[in-house]
């Protein structure tokens, strides 16, 4: 029988070590030898974990937190708790990006005719790809002036599915980006691509296009960000580890749109671990689900 624990519980509140050794028939030399030897080998293995915790951070581009960095090593095949990745992450300053306060961009056009929201918050990861789609448009800062970035989102994976960069706000940006979404994905008539009310997601032109590709129009409320929360949190993402992880601005557009290409298509989509979907990538989720 291990009576070590016991020994060391006494000591722990308090009692004397003597006595419990002379208790349980254990030599004090015993138990602080053993007790070395625990504490030699729990030190050896937080620097094995922390060199682990900073490879996997160092690879997320300083952007993944405790949980996340829980995950990726776990499906490593590294088996520790949570709470001591996140000990450890504290004790060597690895910390993940916290989101940056959001800024109102969002434009309603008073004119623009009335359009039903066809999801109600239902942002759930499914099983329906090619169903449900979310979009929204954000602007990054360069030295040219600012980028504007317009996405599209599978609402069932997290996947970008499709998205445009442009110099102006005008409503050919987001018409850009749902066509290549649909050229990508192909879905199938009656798709629900659900937006904010910016005047560009209600004007006519983005109305004819969608019709041409049967798919629906779906907005959310003026002001309200949860009406279109997955689109919102996909550019607090991008924000907070891209633009966090390269600086203020890029030098022009050009090394922007690069810069968005290579974590869109090289990251988000197909490594960066997602918490609703099990902390896997989308692409990952959308594979599984094919299988």
């Amino acid at each position: 029988m291990n009576v070590h624990p016991f020994i060391e519980a006494e000591k722990c509140a308090g009692h004397s070590v003597k006595r419990a050794c002379e208790l349980l028939k254990v030599s004090r030399a015993a138990f602080y030898a053993r007790r070395f030897d625990i504490l030699s080998k729990r030190r050896r293995q937080d620097a094995e974990l922390t060199e682990r915790n900073s490879l996997v951070h160092a690879g997320s581009r300083g952007a993944y937190g405790a949980p996340r960095v829980h995950a990726a090593l776990r499906q490593t095949g590294t088996l520790c708790g949570r709470r001591r990745v996140a000990r450890l992450m504290r004790e060597t300053g690895l910390t993940g990006r916290c989101r940056r306060p959001r800024v109102r961009t969002t434009v309603p056009d008073p004119r623009a005719a009335h359009r039903p929201d066809l999801l109600d918050r239902d942002f759930a990861p499914s099983t329906g790809l090619n169903t449900r789609w979310c979009g929204d448009i954000t602007y990054i800062a360069t030295a040219e002036g600012w980028l504007y970035l317009a996405t599209v989102i599978d609402i069932a994976s997290r996947k970008v599915v499709g998205w445009a960069t442009a110099d102006h706000l005008r409503t050919s940006l987001v018409t850009q980006a749902l066509t290549t979404a649909c050229q990508t994905r192909k879905p199938k008539p009656g798709l629900v691509f659900h937006s904010d009310r910016g005047c560009q997601y209600t004007s006519r032109e983005l109305a004819a296009v969608a019709a041409s590709k049967s798919v629906r129009l779906s907005v959310g409320r003026t002001g309200v960000c949860w009406d279109n929360a997955l689109a919102e949190s996909f550019f607090a993402t991008l924000k907070r580890e891209l633009v966090a992880a390269d600086g203020p601005m890029w030098s022009s557009r050009a090394a922007a749109r690069v810069a968005i290409f290579e974590y869109v298509e090289g990251w988000y989509n197909v490594r960066r671990l997602h918490s609703s979907l099990g902390y896997r990538s989308p692409t990952d989720y959308e594979t599984a689900l094919a299988a």
